[in-house]
């Protein structure tokens, strides 16, 4: 029995004493340039910058749909890619551009606002999901929306049961 204890504590010696080498001292120096460029180009950044990062539609009338193009370039030095962009209401629907977009290149987000329903002051924000620093980029839309009856806004059953009462999102 202690001859066994005994073998196996020399057994488990030997393994231990034979993992103290440093993986790293076995690395060929010439490799250790060409990792070195590899990881600095796969951690580059890429870098969202708006034309402007807001719109003013002015004011529109109830029922108006408008659009407004926000255009953007890649500044930093990894392609770009948007994975998702969401507005703060249905009534704004943006569309975006779908394939990574280089350093330097430029792409764009279309932003539609629905106003029907949405009469007086109204202001949206659409929230952008890329592989940027933040990962999150947002924009925002903003108009006044003259009621169709041309006086103050009048609230229908619609518009409250979904607590649309014409006031921002």
């Amino acid at each position: 029995m202690k001859k066994g204890l005994l073998i196996l504590a020399a057994v488990a010696g030997i393994t231990f004493t034979s993992c103290k080498e440093n993986a790293a001292d076995k690395v060929k120096e010439e490799n250790q340039k060409e990792v070195a460029e590899r990881d600095a180009k796969a951690t580059g950044t890429p870098v969202m910058q708006f034309e402007s990062d807001s719109h003013d539609f002015g004011t529109i009338n109830e029922g108006d749909i408008v659009e407004h193009t926000f255009k953007f370039t890649n500044t930093g030095d990894a392609p770009l890619v948007i994975s998702n962009a969401k507005a703060s209401c249905g009534c704004t629907v943006p569309q975006w551009t779908k394939t990574p977009v280089a350093p330097g290149e430029a792409g764009e987000i279309k932003v539609k606002f629905n106003s029907s329903g949405r009469p007086n002051n109204q202001s949206k924000s659409i929230r952008i999901s890329a592989n940027t620093a933040s990962g999150q980029e947002t924009l925002r839309i903003r108009t006044f929306v003259t009621p169709k009856n041309g006086g103050a806004a009048q609230q229908t059953a619609g518009n409250a049961a979904a607590g649309h009462e014409g006031h921002n999102h």
